[in-house]
C-alpha cells in the first residue's frame, strides 16, 4: 500500500478518534468534576459531611475504575444500543468511553481539590459564603491548574481506549492498526498509526502541561484568594497593603 492509499485512511482515522475523545472527554469532565468534588465535600471534615454516602460512591468509583474497558464495552452493548441505536462505529464507542472515564477523572478532581489550602474554605465560610460560594469561588478556580493537567491525563487515557475501541469496529485509529496492520499484514500502515498517535498525544500533553504552567504562575484562575490570604494573614498584612493602594492612586 503506498502513501496516496494510506493518506485518506489516516485523514478518516484521526478525525473520527478526535471526534471520539472529544466528545468523550466533554461528557467525562461534565460527569466527573462535581462527581470528585462531592467526594471531598462528603468526606470526614468535609462541607456536606456524610460519611455513609461518601463511602457507597466512593466504591462506585472504585468498581468502574478496576474494570477493564475492553470488558466494560462489551457489559455495556446493551445501553449503547439503546442510547444510540448501535453498537458499532464512533457514536457508539462514545457512550463506553465516556461512563469509563466519568470515574478516573472524578478521583483526578478528588485529589486536586483536597490540595487546595483549607485556610481559604474557613476564610470564605467567616465571611457568610456557604457551600456552594467555597466550590465556586475557592475550591474549582484554586485547583484549576491541577484540573486541566487532571484533564490532559483523561484525554491521553481516553485515546488510548479509543485504540483499543477500534477492535470491535469504533473506527479511528485503532481500527486502522487492526485492520489493516494485523489482519491484512500492511506492517507500515500500522507502524505509520502508532507514529500519529504519539504525535497526537505529544500535542496534547504539551498544551495541556503548558496551560496548567501558565495559570500556576497566575497563583491559580481566582481573583479572591489573595486578598483571602491578606485576611488569613492578619490585619498587619492588609494595613501593609492599603498605604501601596492608596499610592498607586495618587500615582494614577
Amino acid at each position: 500500500m503506498n502513501w496516496s492509499e494510506m493518506r485518506p485512511l489516516l485523514e478518516q482515522a484521526c478525525w473520527d478518534t478526535l471526534y471520539m475523545v472529544g466528545w468523550s472527554t466533554l461528557i467525562a469532565v461534565v460527569g466527573g468534576l462535581p462527581l470528585g468534588i462531592l467526594l471531598v465535600l462528603t468526606d470526614r471534615g468535609g462541607l456536606l459531611q456524610n460519611v455513609v454516602a461518601n463511602k457507597v460512591i466512593g466504591q462506585v468509583v472504585n468498581i468502574a475504575r478496576s474494570m477493564p474497558f475492553i470488558i466494560l464495552m462489551v457489559a455495556l452493548m446493551s445501553f449503547t444500543r439503546t442510547i444510540t441505536g448501535t453498537t458499532i462505529g464512533r457514536e457508539a464507542a462514545i457512550v463506553p468511553l465516556a461512563i469509563g472515564a466519568i470515574p478516573f477523572f472524578a478521583r483526578l478532581v478528588e485529589t486536586a481539590v483536597r490540595e487546595v489550602d483549607h485556610g481559604l474554605v474557613e476564610a470564605v465560610q467567616a465571611m457568610g459564603g456557604n457551600t456552594w460560594t467555597v466550590v465556586r469561588r475557592v475550591l474549582v478556580p484554586e485547583s484549576l491548574p491541577s484540573l486541566i493537567s487532571s484533564a490532559t491525563t483523561t484525554v491521553v487515557a481516553l485515546i488510548g481506549y479509543s485504540a483499543m475501541a477500534g477492535t470491535v469496529g469504533a473506527g479511528g485509529l485503532g481500527d486502522i492498526a487492526i485492520r489493516y496492520g494485523y489482519q491484512r499484514f500492511e506492517t507500515g500502515l500500522m507502524w505509520i498509526t502508532v507514529a500519529v498517535l504519539a504525535v497526537v498525544i505529544s500535542v496534547i500533553q504539551f498544551a495541556g502541561d503548558f496551560a496548567a504552567r501558565r495559570l500556576h504562575r497566575r497563583g491559580g484562575g481566582s481573583g479572591v484568594a489573595p486578598r483571602l490570604r491578606l485576611l488569613k494573614a492578619g490585619p498587619s498584612a492588609t494595613a501593609a497593603e492599603e498605604p501601596a493602594t492608596a499610592d498607586v492612586g495618587k500615582a494614577a
